[in-house]
């Protein structure tokens, strides 16, 4: 080859003898985000275009392994971990759905997005679910630890679902008026591949 190659390796330690997969969900589950969300597809696409706001939208770019340790020490029965990079939490929750082959049901009112970030998808056209995230991740855990879970992922964390029986769709969120709202996996590309 007569170009750059660039090669990227993970090197690291399982913790614990446990499985964190999309087949551990069970019905019931509880699911969980660190934070809100969107920030980083916006704020990307805004320097990329030129594109300015009343507000700076900072990207929401920030470690997690400190947040999923915090869960695994504290003894948290965690089925399933995601992070929200490629496709959004939308994405990220059809792909573990379906993997499950269960349903899961989302309360829109519990998703937190910043006003200036929703602010901006409106004029732009663009869905926060499936906006690119690079600081935040979804945990699905048992309803019972779920408390214990929030103050283990701190301020902004939020429970925004629950695992159902399978169900066609596979993700179904409950708008703020009350209507049900299929979630579906995004055709094609939102925005251009960011990272």
């Amino acid at each position: 080859g007569d170009g750059i190659f660039i090669n990227t390796a993970g090197v690291g330690v399982v913790a614990g003898d446990r499985t964190i997969s999309p087949t551990e969900v069970q019905v019931g589950d509880v699911v969980l985000v660190n934070g809100d969300i969107g920030r980083h597809g916006i704020a990307i696409m805004a320097v990329r275009e030129g594109l300015m706001f009343e507000t700076a939208i900072e990207s929401d770019s920030a470690p997690v392994a400190e947040e999923v340790l915090s869960l695994l020490e504290a003894g948290i029965e965690v089925h399933c971990l995601r992070d929200l990079t490629r496709g959004g939490l939308a994405s990220a929750l059809n792909e573990i759905a379906v993997a499950a082959n269960l349903g899961i049901r989302l309360d829109e009112r519990a998703i937190a997005v910043r006003d200036d970030v929703q602010g901006a998808c409106e004029i732009l056209g663009f869905d926060p679910l499936y906006l690119a995230n690079e600081g935040r991740f979804v945990a699905f855990v048992p309803p019972d630890q779920v408390q214990a879970a929030l103050e283990c992922l701190g301020d902004g964390a939020a429970e925004i679902g629950v695992v159902t029986e399978t169900s066609k769709p596979p993700v179904t969120m409950m708008s703020e008026i009350g209507s049900l709202r299929t979630v579906d996996l995004l055709s094609g590309e939102q925005l251009p591949r960011i990272c």
